[in-house]
């Protein structure tokens, strides 16, 4: 199946390193350049607004899903192509993965991590077969992947790690998925 739209979940802060909003901006212009529409929580800040700014900076197509609550918090991107604003978070959740082809993960916190885990067991299940990438952007989720490969060594998960999760170093790397 061919990827024309990717959720990309990530943090709505920048984090210490710079590096993560440089990734973020890569990545934002590789989707556009491949023409591939991003789907993300809507916000205009942190890393989420770079990858949002920089599909747009490539004149690229950005969907936007926030719920109610957080239009002030996350501060909604109203310069995006589409801005949709949901009852509540488990609406968002749910509408991101409908409407992604496939899923990349970029630093983020809690909630990056809910929405990684969320894809992951639906994944597991059957209830999607989307491909999902971790973009380990300075070992940001080295501790996240060895604790993974324990889960997996301690007989808890179903398939290998690797079947389940693609993980790239640098923005380039997903081009070769794409």
């Amino acid at each position: 199946m061919a990827i024309t739209s990717v959720a990309v979940f990530c943090g709505s802060k920048s984090g210490n390193n710079p590096l993560f909003e440089n990734h973020a901006t890569q990545l934002g212009h590789i989707l556009a350049e491949k023409n591939i529409r991003l789907i993300y929580g809507g916000g205009n800040k942190g890393i989420m607004g770079a990858v949002a700014n920089a599909v747009l900076e490539k004149e690229g197509k950005v969907t936007g899903i926030i719920p109610q609550l957080l239009t002030d918090r996350e501060h909604s991107h109203q310069g995006i192509t589409e801005l949709i604003v949901v009852e509540d978070m488990h609406v968002r959740k749910k509408m991101l993965y409908e409407k992604c082809d496939a899923a990349i993960i970029l630093a983020g916190g809690f909630g990056t991590l809910d929405e990684l885990f969320e894809m992951l067991t639906w994944n597991q299940l059957s209830i999607h077969s989307k491909e999902i990438f971790i973009l380990n952007t300075a070992g940001f989720y080295d501790h996240l992947i060895a604790h993974a490969k324990t889960m997996q060594q301690e007989n808890f998960l179903y398939d290998a790690i690797e079947d389940r999760i693609t993980i790239i170093t640098v923005p380039d790397e997903i081009k070769t998925f794409l």
